[in-house]
């Protein structure tokens, strides 16, 4: 949507910037996207200043004549300028073009650029111009004389009184249709600034009583809730003026003829969408607004026939339709150079039905632009009369009827309940009841029955954004300012909603999706197995078996109790068609019996057998290992959130050895190395690493609430030990005793070497490990840096026997 800065001055006045007033609209919602400057004359005079001729000698050169001059134009000392112009003498006030001026052409393009030269052996210091030289005229017969008291040296610009233009390209929000037009933004500006607004006078509109000669009738009273229409007679169609042409030419539209322009002047001053008919051609002198039937064919302006549609909200004269309601006149019905007669009108349409036709025959046009957004439908009597004053003021004419007016069912203002409370819990700060009145009225919005807790207001229909108390809280905050908000040292806000509970499906999704990108394959398996797998390996049973009844064979007898063997027999399946590097998922439910009671819980299993990766050129393929399972498994518990995770060596008989993860001392993860035992089972000879999660315990362990935290301003410190200890303790026990010790300067606990060797001496380990160390609030000291290390030093050294290395 295009503003222009020199309309809007017609309304309030705006001394500021074109850069000041883009931070007000962009602060207040009206997002300035860029503004263009407009010249009326190209170049805008940029360079040009009046002159007074102090001398002047003719000279000729090869039958040439011209005149060497000296010009006062406002410096110190006066320019030499050699002039060819006749009519060029002393005492003369006249326009110059400054060194570095740059002269254009009609269309607008620079020509040349003045600069310091010799012409014919004489030093020339600049140009005195003719009127097409300076662009505001097309004579060349000699240079252009002023009659003028204006200092020497004054720009040509405001002796011409040429002012620029600016134009706002503001990226209009789809709520924001009260400000979708010059008044509406002047509007805000008004209660930004706290100015006054002046609408156009209308006092002088004066109708013909009891005189009617178009008749309206509204057949359809939901689509158009409204309909104001009057007759002009002896209108000259013909050019609009100069000031209605740079208006609207001003913001991108081409002008088409007096009356035509007047209507898309009001469009884009008050946004109120409008159209004049050659009443000469509506059959029967008759307005009918109604549907017609499926199928109906129309030609709009644009020359594209249409078939309307059952739904479309059609303009209609005795006869015919003459247009599209709130989108596009007729062919036939439009004005034309030999119209005399008009039929004006303005309407409400509702925004729902003119959205659904601009959609379904594909047409945007800057009426749909303001109908689907919604209208003022009380600004329309004004609108009428504010369009026919200007219609009789460019084209001439009469009023030649009374004002129709079909508004049945007038529209009010909406009415609710503010409470000063949450304006001040919602904003964050206290704006005072006073400012808060202020600002609401400055907005039009009125404030009824006040007490010490709130009031209730009553907003105009034209902020059809405006309809809940939060919406008021938003209107008070945008005119006060966002940036005028502190930001406390701890930021937090409020809420109008709870957190939706998290949906185990979505979860599942998220899970899955983590895992394919890992390289894994989901895969889905039979419920039924054979009942020989809990016989040989009880450790995977959680109690009796479910038994099958009716069952087809001895392999699939009962319910699984484990996703394990049925997820090996897949690899199996796989291995035996020599493809051996697996990775593999799947969320299954398991079954069981226990004290009577059927039993099932859902639970994932993730497999991984081979090699890393397949062998190539770049680099070698290794064996899975544990920690290859082990860190998917851990990425896994932290994209679930799931906090304060403890680890052990599992005791679950089906690992050569492995680790169990618990929250809260329960088991959430077991994984590990699968025993020869366990594999052959299956048919499977090569290792199987494998990790059975319980995933409704994981569902409930998850957290969707993320804390955010301030990225630190100070840098790490890293220092590394190498310590000594009994080949019984384990990496866990370093790490967890560093916490302990020291909880806010430690970041980080990581082991990057373990060796194991005869010159440790029997049952010894060494483990070299690195801490990260940080204080959020200072550059840490080498003083503080050693202290802290000699405090974990001596603490390895007492509780677990370290010899440290390296100190």
């Amino acid at each position: 949507m295009k503003i222009s800065l020199n309309w809007l001055k017609q309304y309030i006045d705006l001394p500021e910037s074109p850069e000041e007033i883009e931070k007000l609209l962009t602060r207040s919602g009206l997002e300035v996207e860029h503004i263009d400057e407009i010249q009326p004359i190209p170049g805008g005079l940029r360079g040009f200043v009046v002159g007074e001729v102090l001398t002047c000698e003719r000279f000729e050169v090869k039958d040439k004549k011209l005149s060497l001059t000296t010009v006062d134009i406002g410096t110190d000392t006066p320019s030499t300028i050699v002039c060819g112009a006749a009519n060029v003498d002393a005492g003369q006030k006249v326009i110059v073009a400054t060194i570095g001026t740059t002269l254009y052409d009609k269309e607008g393009k620079p020509v040349f650029t003045i600069d310091k030269r010799k012409v014919y052996g004489q030093p020339s210091e600049g140009m005195i111009c003719a009127e097409d030289e300076i662009g505001i005229g097309t004579s060349h017969d000699g240079i252009l004389v002023l009659q003028t008291d204006l200092p020497n040296g004054t720009p040509a610009a405001k002796y011409f009184n040429i002012e620029p233009d600016y134009v706002f390209e503001i990226g209009l929000t789809p709520n924001r249709a009260d400000a979708a037009s010059h008044i509406g933004v002047a509007r805000d500006l008004k209660a930004l600034l706290d100015r006054d607004l002046t609408m156009p006078e209308v006092s002088g509109f004066a109708d013909v009583k009891d005189t009617t000669l178009v008749e309206v009738v509204v057949e359809n009273k939901e689509a158009c809730p409204r309909f104001c229409g009057v007759s002009i007679e002896g209108v000259k169609i013909g050019p609009s003026p100069d000031w209605l042409r740079k208006r609207i030419e001003a913001i991108g539209l081409n002008p088409i003829n007096n009356v035509v322009d007047v209507t898309n002047f009001i469009c884009h001053e008050l946004g109120q969408p409008m159209h004049a008919y050659d009443a000469e051609a509506l059959a029967g002198n008759k307005i009918i607004v109604k549907t017609l039937p499926e199928g109906t064919p129309f030609t709009t302006l644009d020359k594209v026939e249409r078939k309307l549609s059952a739904t479309d909200l059609i303009i209609c004269d005795a006869e015919k339709p003459v247009g599209i309601a709130g989108i596009m006149g007729g062919l036939d019905s439009g004005i034309k150079d030999t119209t005399t007669n008009i039929f004006l009108e303005v309407a409400y349409f509702s925004a729902d039905w003119i959205r659904k036709t601009g959609q379904r025959h594909g047409l945007k046009t800057d009426a749909s632009f303001r109908f689907e957004r919604g209208t003022d439908p009380n600004l329309k009597l004004y609108t009428l009369q504010r369009a026919a004053l200007l219609i009789l003021e460019v084209a001439g004419g009469k009023i030649a009827s009374s004002v129709t007016d079909f508004y049945p069912e007038p529209i009010g203002n909406f009415e609710f309940a503010v409470r000063y409370k949450n304006i001040n819990r919602l904003i964050g700060k206290e704006l005072g009841n006073a400012y808060i009145r202020k600002t609401l009225e400055s907005l039009d919005i009125q404030i009824l029955d006040e007490n010490e807790e709130g009031f209730r207001v009553s907003v105009p229909p034209y902020r059809v954004d405006v309809q809940r108390e939060a919406d008021i809280v938003e209107e008070i905050l945008r005119i006060y300012g966002i940036d005028n908000i502190e930001l406390s040292d701890n930021l937090n806000t409020d809420f109008l909603a709870q957190f939706p509970e998290p949906d185990p499906n979505t979860l599942q999704a998220k899970i899955t999706s983590l895992l394919a990108s890992k390289g894994f394959h989901e895969i889905l398996t039979n419920s039924l197995t054979k009942p020989s797998y809990v016989q040989q390996f009880p450790a995977i049973a959680n109690g009796e078996n479910v038994e099958i009844l009716n069952y087809l064979s001895e392999d699939l007898m009962v319910m699984r109790q484990s996703l394990l063997f049925s997820g090996l027999e897949v690899l199996a399946y796989n291995i035996n068609r020599r493809q051996k590097d697996l990775k593999t998922f799947e969320f299954g439910k398991i079954y069981y019996k226990k004290d009577d009671k059927y039993i099932e819980k859902k639970r994932l299993s993730v497999f991984i057998t081979g090699d890393q990766h397949t062998e190539s050129w770049i680099s070698k393929s290794q064996p899975v290992a544990f920690h290859d399972l082990a860190a998917v498994v851990l990425q896994l518990l932290h994209r679930m959130q799931v906090k304060n995770i403890d680890s052990a060596e599992t005791e679950n008989a089906i690992y050569s050895y492995g680790l169990s993860y618990q929250v809260n001392k329960r088991e959430i993860v077991s994984l590990g190395l699968l025993k020869p035992g366990v594999t052959k089972a299956a048919d499977i000879k090569v290792p199987v690493f494998y990790a059975d999660i319980d995933w409704e315990y994981l569902l409930k362990q998850y957290n969707p609430k993320v804390v955010f935290a301030e990225i630190p301003k100070f840098p790490e410190v890293r220092r590394d030990l190498s310590l000594v200890i009994d080949k019984s303790l384990s990496f866990k026990e370093i790490k967890a005793l560093a916490e302990r010790t020291e909880k806010k300067l430690l970041k980080a606990v990581n082991v990057f070497d373990i060796y194991e060797g005869q010159n440790l001496g029997e049952g010894k380990k060494s483990y070299s490990v690195s801490f990260t160390l940080q204080d959020e609030s200072q550059t840490l000291t080498d003083t503080v840096i050693e202290k802290t290390m000699q405090k974990l030093i001596q603490l390895y050294e007492k509780e677990l026997g370290a010899e440290i290395r390296g100190k």
